[in-house]
């Protein structure tokens, strides 16, 4: 379904995740967390997956969902719903104060989100650091010495 995903966001090309990259980081060294939708035959209809962040201002972790999907003929079944209270749920469980996300400004979702009391974050931009930038970046590591504790 992440193919499919990419696919909806007119980025297939991009999307190279392969079936032992989501298991490593699933379950074996679990660094992202997931939920799938099923209907009433028990078959996969959409799917979250989500990591952990953490806010200095609230001193509270949070959730940073990266990817909510329903397959089309699932859209608007409740599907994406239950997904997203899931996670509510998981947040006000453990304390967490944010659910966060990102999403493409041409998504019809948005309507969606508005309804469920979803804010947008307009006063904060985001930023992506990737590809060659990265490893520029990266290659000035000699240079500095970060503190691990």
């Amino acid at each position: 379904m992440v193919h499919e995903l990419a696919d909806f966001e007119r980025a297939a090309d991009q999307c190279h995740l392969t079936t032992d990259q989501l298991t490593q980081v699933l379950f074996t060294e679990p660094t992202v967390f997931g939920h799938v939708a099923v209907d009433a035959a028990d078959q996969p209809v959409g799917f979250a997956l989500w990591f952990l962040k953490f806010s200095t201002w609230t001193g509270t972790s949070g959730i940073h969902l990266e990817d909510l999907y329903v397959r089309p003929a699932a859209r608007g079944t409740g599907a994406g719903g239950a997904l997203l209270t899931a996670l509510a749920d998981i947040c006000v469980r453990r304390g967490y104060h944010r659910l966060e996300w990102v999403m493409l400004d041409w998504n019809p979702a948005a309507e969606f989100y508005a309804a469920i009391g979803a804010e947008v974050t307009a006063d904060w931009l985001p930023y992506r650091l990737s590809g060659a930038a990265l490893a520029r970046l990266a290659e000035r590591a000699s240079s500095v010495t970060p503190v691990n504790r």
